[in-house]
């Protein structure tokens, strides 16, 4: 086997999204045409995709997608399962033979919530809950991993190439009114089922095209409270802040971007003094959740999705817009492939957060 440094893989990363701000169903046939057009910036490593608004009939249940290596694997994490939650249906993921998607695991599906008198007895909040069970699950149980945690949403991904990944899974019988999509791989860890992207905790889920140059020292800060970075990615550091921040903390999606993309000292110094004041707080105080090197990343929540670039904008994205649906890529001709007219075109700057949320929150949002 070739090491690193002998060969070379032409690739980039390559991330897609959209979403109707109306609420409107989107298929996901749509998305896998759109991230499709990007397949040379792809390498047949990872893809995967996180749709949200697609189990309606179980919107008020936390849906978990899990990977299992073998039956044992799968035995241990049902039986953690049952003691903590009420399941109201199980299956597995619906998928189809593919020639070129193999070695898949189990792949299994949960619509679950807290018993009661678990969680009235753990003392805390259904959110925290529900993700120090999901970290439970990925660092004591081998061979099971949840990949998927939230409501109304899931989390669809392998190794492979992205419009394969979403054939395997059977993405056309599917219709969100949000999607996100990623192509290649995590950039400094092998291409496996796990480590592909989106990385979800519960309703947050993030892809990324870039590499976070500051991930140790982002790590060691957000594992201070109790996240568990087992996956040896920046993708999955980033979701954790974001949870982090904006969950238990209660930052807006704009004060969280300005922590990870603070701006520069002579930036903030430049702004009136209410801003300044605001902007000094936040980097001084989460200073240590500062992302440095280049990314553009795709936050998929409740109702909306989120769009930012390094504050450089060394990595490419751009925005498009067509009635009420709003597409988001790393490059046009991904857009343009599902949307050839669009009535805005344009293009981010760096370090700004780009949100868009559904103006009918009651039909987006539990």
């Amino acid at each position: 086997m070739q090491k690193e440094g002998q060969v070379r893989i032409p690739s980039g990363c390559a991330i897609s999204g959209v979403i109707d701000l109306e609420g409107k169903p989107i298929s996901g046939d749509e998305i896998i045409r759109s991230i499709a057009t990007m397949h040379d910036r792809s390498n047949g490593l990872g893809g995967g995709f996180a749709a949200y608004g697609i189990y309606p009939q179980y919107k008020h249940h936390y849906a978990f997608h899990v990977f299992y290596e073998d039956q044992t694997a799968k035995e241990t994490c049902e039986k953690f399962l049952e003691r903590h939650f009420d399941i109201a249906n199980l299956s597995k993921i619906p998928t189809r033979k593919h020639p070129r998607i193999t070695d898949a695991p189990l792949i299994w599906r949960y619509f679950m919530r807290p018993l009661e008198n678990k969680l009235d007895h753990s003392q805390l909040d259904e959110k925290e809950y529900v993700m120090r069970c999901v970290t439970r699950v990925n660092t004591t149980m081998p061979g099971a991993h949840v990949f998927s945690s939230g409501k109304n949403m899931g989390v669809f991904k392998a190794v492979g190439y992205p419009e394969d990944v979403g054939e395997f899974y059977r993405l056309e019988d599917y219709k969100g009114y949000a999607w996100t999509a990623h192509g290649r791989y995590p950039t400094n860890t092998p291409g496996w089922w796990g480590g592909a992207h989106p990385f979800a905790l519960l309703n947050f889920s993030v892809v990324h095209n870039g590499e976070i140059s500051s991930y140790d020292a982002n790590r060691r800060y957000i594992e201070m409270f109790g996240y568990k970075c087992t996956l040896l990615t920046d993708t999955e550091v980033i979701t954790y802040i974001i949870d982090y921040l904006v969950r238990r903390k209660k930052l807006s999606l704009n004060e969280m971007a300005s922590v990870i993309a603070a701006p520069f000292w002579n930036t903030i110094a430049t702004k009136p003094p209410a801003e300044r004041q605001q902007l000094t707080y936040l980097r001084n105080t989460f200073a240590s959740l500062l992302m440095t090197g280049p990314f553009s990343i795709l936050v998929g929540f409740d109702g909306g999705l989120m769009a930012l670039n390094d504050r450089l904008k060394l990595r490419s994205m751009v925005v498009g817009e067509r009635n009420s649906r709003v597409y988001i890529a790393s490059e046009e001709c991904a857009i343009r492939a599902i949307e050839p007219e669009l009535d805005k075109f344009w293009s981010p700057k760096g370090g700004e957060a780009v949100i868009f949320r559904c103006k009918e929150e009651s039909v987006c949002t539990l």
